[in-house]
């Protein structure tokens, strides 16, 4: 049995695959408080949601079924927790009764088989009524499907075929192995049989008691028998406590990617309550083909920053840069750039994890990966100076992205001159445009930002000089607002000299 809840055919893969810059992506996009509230507390949601998230789907299709799988889990919320809550309980009482074992021979690897497989049955059940009763209310393909298959799969026949072989494995009273005998009397190809439990007729009594079945006892201190007749019934076991322990396995197996799956819409639950109960709006998103070249979006805001905010107001942004494969972001300082460019990042990553994301709408170009280029702090081992530190990090970026990619910059190749932080930007985006990789540059070189003016692939946001953190669309002004802070600090007074001039 397969659940099929993550992509539409196949399961998720075993081990984790998380992209090489892993790390990078969480620190600058600040992840961290998305995925604590997504967990809610919970370790293994946490490196459920982690996980996912981080490993981005790369098909509009896919991304649309996993979309509509967690708006099913968003309507049925209740629902969805009940079939977690079987998953967790099968894999927790299953490990309970692995616990209390330490023989393995086959004796006890079928007892554990049988155990197991008698909890397994019982949550199966539970499983099976969920989806007669509930099934109908589910319209996505992911969970029409689990519930098709869970009913078909789970029948009435199954359920009668397990309770019928669990009967005879528990052997409550004797049990019948087949063997030939080898020269000097030793026991070979041992087989456990089925014992003929029928009725037998007064005859067949008869014939019994005038003709025994020739047998022996061994005696109660015989120990070298006793251990022989050990051995022999572990041979007669062994292959049918191979099978059922392959069986009960193959049915924790599909309770342990049944956890996983909805553990990840469970988390997207909680996010979704965490935002609610902010106040926040959240919405679907609409996927692009990678083919075609297109950002808007409505009211979008910092899912990270809100979360973490006690009661400050989050301003959204609104912007349509079309088909522009350039955003380039300039403006007044503390005016709201950086932020826009993470919320455009966290965006793209919850889109691609098949999750809503923080805006009232938003369309983008589906992309194979999203790296990032932010400022840092100086190195303070003095190993190497702040931009040789930014060229040795941009080059771990150039070994790593593929055409089709998404490149955050956040002041970058800001640490020198501006000349030549300016010409050395300049050469790494249009290569990275030439490669086929949109960028979006948050900067405040006015010699980087002007150099794009004109450019049919660049599209101009700017902060305000009000910082009301709204981006407005707008070509890059040469000034980095130094005045502001001047007259904020000296205001000029009345009648002086200059005190309606501007400072740049």
């Amino acid at each position: 049995m397969k659940t099929y809840l993550l992509f539409p055919d196949r399961a998720l893969p075993t081990e984790p695959r998380p992209p090489l810059n892993a790390q990078v992506l969480t620190e600058d996009l600040e992840l961290d408080p998305v995925i604590e509230a997504m967990a809610a507390d919970d370790k293994f949601l946490a490196e459920t949601a982690r996980r996912v998230v981080l490993e981005s789907l790369t098909s509009v299709d896919d991304i649309r079924y996993r979309q509509a799988v967690l708006q099913d889990c968003l309507r049925n919320e209740e629902i969805v927790r009940e079939l977690y809550d079987i998953a967790v309980d099968a894999i927790t009482r299953q490990r309970k009764v692995y616990g209390w074992l330490s023989d393995r021979n086959p004796s006890a690897i079928l007892g554990h088989a049988v155990q197991v497989l008698e909890i397994f049955v019982s949550l199966l059940r539970t499983l099976r009524a969920i989806a007669a009763e509930h099934g109908d209310e589910f319209a996505s393909d992911g969970f029409r499907r689990f519930f098709t298959m869970t009913l078909q799969e789970l029948d009435d026949a199954y359920f009668e075929e397990i309770d019928r072989h669990l009967r005879r494995l528990r052997f409550r009273g004797s049990i019948l192995i087949g063997a030939h005998l080898d020269h000097g009397g030793k026991p070979s190809a041992i087989v456990l049989r089925r014992p003929e439990h029928g009725k037998r007729t007064l005859g067949e009594k008869w014939e019994s008691f005038t003709h025994p079945t020739p047998s022996f006892r061994i005696a109660e201190r015989d120990e070298a028998g006793a251990n022989a007749l050990t051995v022999m019934r572990g041979k007669g076991l062994n292959l049918v406590a191979d099978a059922l322990a392959r069986s009960t396995d193959h049915i924790l197996s599909f309770f342990v990617m049944m956890r996983r799956e909805l553990g990840f819409y469970l988390g997207c639950v909680n996010l979704a309550h965490a935002l609610e109960d902010r106040g926040l709006h959240t919405g679907f998103p609409l996927p692009v083909p990678a083919e075609r070249h297109e950002f808007s979006c409505d009211e979008l805001y910092d899912v990270s920053l809100a979360l973490v905010s006690s009661g400050s107001p989050i301003i959204g942004n609104t912007v349509d840069a079309g088909g522009h494969r350039l955003v380039v972001i300039t403006g007044a300082n503390r005016g709201g750039k950086s932020t826009f460019l993470r919320s455009m990042g966290l965006a793209q990553l919850m889109m691609q994890a098949g999750m809503f994301v923080p805006a009232k709408s938003l369309s983008a170009t589906v992309v194979n990966g999203v790296y990032t280029h932010f400022k840092r702090e100086e190195d303070v081992e003095l190993a190497s100076g702040k931009f040789d530190e930014e060229l040795a990090r941009m080059h771990e970026v150039v070994m790593q992205i593929q055409p089709g990619a998404l490149m955050l910059f956040n002041e970058s190749f800001a640490a020198t001159n501006e000349r030549e932080g300016s010409e050395i930007a300049r050469q790494i985006v249009h290569a990275l445009l030439e490669s086929g990789i949109r960028v979006a540059y948050v900067t405040h070189l006015y010699d980087l930002a002007h150099g794009f003016v004109g450019d049919t692939e660049a599209y101009f946001l700017r902060a305000e000089r009000e910082r009301t953190f709204r981006l407005i669309e707008g070509d890059p002004l040469p000034t980095s607002f130094g005045g502001d802070l001047y007259r904020d600090i000296f205001p000029a007074k009345p009648g002086t000299p200059g005190a309606h001039e501007s400072v740049t």
